[in-house]
C-alpha cells in the first residue's frame, strides 16, 4: 500500500473502515455534511463527516439512496418500455439510461435489468426460437395440400377436354363441286371451261 502522504490521508489510512449496510446515524450525517458543503471530493467528506467509511461508499450512498428527489422502486410501465428501448441503443451503459429516466439511479436500473428485464427477454427469445419450428411445417403442408390440388384440377381439365366429342369430317362433301349448290365457286367451272378450250384448240 502506498504510503500516505497528508495528515487528513493518514488519519484514514489508520482508521478502520466500516463496511457492510450503512446506518441510520452515518445517513443523517452524511446528508448533513453534504447540504452545508456540497457533494464533492469524497474522500474529504467522508472523514470531515466523521464516517468510517471511504470516498466510494459515501459517493454511493449519496448517488443511490440520499439525494433529494430520488424516485425508488415501483418502475412503470412506460420506464421499463423506455429501458428497453434505451438499452437496446447504448447497452449496459447504466448512467446515460438513467439520465433519461429522471429520478432513477443508475445503479438501480442496473438491478432491475439484471433482476426482471433480462429474464423477460430471454423468455420472449426461447418463445421466438421455439415457434419458427411449427412454422415451416405448416407451410409446407399447406404448399403439398396446394399442389395436390392443383394437380388434380389438371387431370379434372384433362378429363373434360377428352369428353368432348369429335366431330367428323367428310372429304368427298368437302371436294364436291357439283353445280348444285355451287356456294360461289362459279370462277373455277368458268376457268375449268377456258382451260378445256384452249386444250381444244391446241388440238385443232
Amino acid at each position: 500500500m502506498a504510503p500516505c502522504k497528508n495528515s487528513e490521508a493518514s488519519a484514514n489510512c489508520k482508521m478502520v473502515m466500516n463496511k457492510g449496510a450503512w446506518t441510520v446515524e452515518e445517513d443523517r450525517k452524511l446528508a448533513d455534511y453534504i447540504e452545508v458543503h456540497g457533494a464533492k471530493r469524497w474522500k474529504t467528506i467522508a472523514f470531515k463527516a466523521g464516517l468510517k467509511r471511504c470516498g466510494k461508499s459515501c459517493r454511493l450512498r449519496w448517488l443511490n439512496y440520499l439525494r433529494p428527489n430520488i424516485k425508488r422502486g415501483n418502475i412503470s410501465d412506460e420506464e421499463e418500455d423506455l429501458i428497453l428501448r434505451l438499452h437496446k441503443l447504448l447497452g449496459n451503459r447504466w448512467s446515460l439510461i438513467a439520465g433519461r429516466l429522471p429520478g432513477r439511479t443508475d445503479n438501480e436500473i442496473k438491478n432491475y435489468w439484471n433482476s426482471h428485464l433480462s429474464k423477460k427477454i430471454n423468455k420472449k427469445e426461447k418463445a421466438s426460437d421455439e415457434s419458427p419450428s411449427t412454422q415451416p411445417q405448416k407451410s409446407i403442408t399447406e404448399k403439398t395440400c396446394d399442389a395436390v390440388a392443383a394437380v388434380e384440377e389438371m387431370v379434372e381439365e384433362g378429363s373434360k377436354e377428352e369428353a368432348i366429342p369429335e366431330r367428323s369430317f367428310d372429304v368427298n362433301q368437302f371436294l364436291d363441286f357439283s353445280m348444285e349448290g355451287t356456294y360461289d365457286l362459279e370462277w373455277l367451272n368458268k376457268f375449268l371451261q377456258l382451260d378445256e378450250d384452249a386444250w381444244l384448240a391446241a388440238d385443232n
